[in-house]
């Protein structure tokens, strides 16, 4: 069959996608972009917030109206939540919750147009370790699934299930197969990352007291892989030991992201956070303190339950105090099921939109300084593979094509297309005519 795929949500879902595709491409299937005709439309969801509920149904009818006779299936997280929902969209052939996914392609081999879903309390099959193949330099890596804090305001427990994750030698033996696929920069994902090895499973608990700090290590003693970035781990979850040991790494890199959600004890208590904002602060501090040059990421809730005036200009001073790089800013919804929806102190729709647009100008702000910050010094940049038009962003003189690159403290570089560099790491000076500035983080 030819197959279209198409991916909502976070880099956890994209490495499930490509993992999925890379499988059904080696059973002899024709993968083909999104937005062309095929034979089966594969929808791989998100639930974080409604805007991405609200896109799933639209790809959903987009796939219908490309081929009204091709199947389509709609896998992941708004699957799981709201199966009865996506059944009744037209051209829907198939849903699969998140511990079905995987199993696609024995179930296109045996026709199997029909599953019941499993509940999400029941959501515990063995973990497999999977990654993001098709960009020859970069890949993610999926070492960790599901979530046992219960955040008030999340429902990704509820379309996961609890943290599990495979032993440190299995995801090791993924990680062997990733070098020898020859990608140089490797991003750890996983719902939940630092929670590696802590899972209710008896069968697949790790012996040492610090498991995720173990598997960084077992990691970093990889030949192959030059570059790894821990795509998310909470502040609680977030040792000193793991700071101290990504500061002197073979191939660890400077770059963080810690989700803050807010920036009020206030509201931290009412999400059920495991910490508070001194926490989060001297986790900051930590790190600058070993890698001055680090580029340190946030995620952000807007307009939360609480969520008052008064709490918002705490948010923003807090932020505003902290050697932030840049912020991931959500609009909070409301989701199904969630503790949440019982909290009083309702934000008006109106006020979160524009607490989220003045948290966005403070990301704004909060880039341009670590960029400015960077200016003429000297970072690693791995190439990669794809060519890129001129952007106007980059002061070049010619309209020729690019060649784009991440440094190791996660700067976007260009310089005039050269394909001898393509997955390569070289030695760049940072300057206002080789940065692409992008709120594509």
């Amino acid at each position: 069959m030819t197959i279209a795929a198409h991916t909502l949500g976070c880099k956890l879902n994209y490495a499930e996608t490509s993992d999925l595709l890379r499988r059904l491409s080696e059973e002899g299937h024709s993968i083909v972009e999104w937005g062309n005709v095929a034979d089966l439309y594969i929808i791989n969801t998100c639930t974080v917030t409604a805007v991405a509920e609200k896109k799933c149904r639209n790809a959903i009818r987009q796939a219908h109206r490309q081929n009204p006779d091709a199947q389509i299936v709609v896998m992941g997280c708004f699957a799981q939540v709201a199966a009865k929902e996506i059944e009744s969209i037209p051209g829907v052939t198939l849903v699969l919750g998140n511990d079905r996914k995987a199993m696609l392609p024995q179930l296109l081999a045996g026709n199997v147009l029909s599953l019941p879903l499993t509940p999400s309390h029941s959501l515990s099959l063995p973990f497999q370790p999977q990654y993001s193949s098709g960009d020859r330099t970069r890949t993610f890596f999926k070492i960790q699934d599901g979530c046992d804090y219960f955040c008030t305001y999340c429902a990704i427990p509820y379309a996961r299930g609890r943290s599990r994750s495979a032993t440190i030698e299995e995801t090791l033996g993924a990680a062997r197969r990733i070098a020898d696929s020859g990608a140089k920069e490797v991003i750890l994902t996983g719902v939940n990352t630092g929670t590696f090895g802590q899972s209710n499973n008896q069968a697949i608990k790790q012996s040492s007291n610090q498991p995720f700090l173990e598997l960084l290590k077992q990691l970093d003693k990889l030949e192959g892989i030059l570059r790894y970035r821990i795509s998310s781990i909470e502040p609680n979850l977030l040792t000193d030991d793991i700071i101290d040991f990504v500061a002197h790494s073979r191939a660890f890199l400077p770059h963080f992201h810690i989700p803050l959600q807010a920036g009020s004890d206030h509201v931290l208590q009412l999400m059920h956070r495991r910490y508070d904002t001194a926490l989060y602060a001297s986790k900051l501090q930590r790190i600058k303190s070993v890698m001055p040059d680090a580029c340190i990421a946030a995620d952000v809730m807007a307009g939360f339950n609480g969520e008052t005036e008064e709490e918002f200009q705490k948010v923003l001073s807090f932020i505003d105090s902290l050697p932030i790089s840049y912020l991931h800013v959500f609009t909070y919804s409301d989701r199904p099921g969630t503790a949440a929806l019982k909290l009083g102190e309702k934000i008006p729709i109106p006020v979160r939109h524009e607490h989220t647009a003045r948290l966005l100008e403070l990301s704004e702000q909060k880039h341009h300084e670590f960029i400015a910050s960077q200016l003429g010094k000297t970072r690693p940049v791995l190439w990669e593979s794809t060519p890129h038009s001129n952007n106007q962003t980059i002061k070049q003189s010619s309209n020729h094509q690019l060649i784009q690159g991440w440094t190791d403290n996660y700067i976007r570089v260009a310089r005039p297309y050269d394909p001898l560099l393509v997955n390569t790491i070289e030695e760049v000076t940072l300057s206002e005519g080789n940065i692409v500035l992008t709120t594509d983080h």
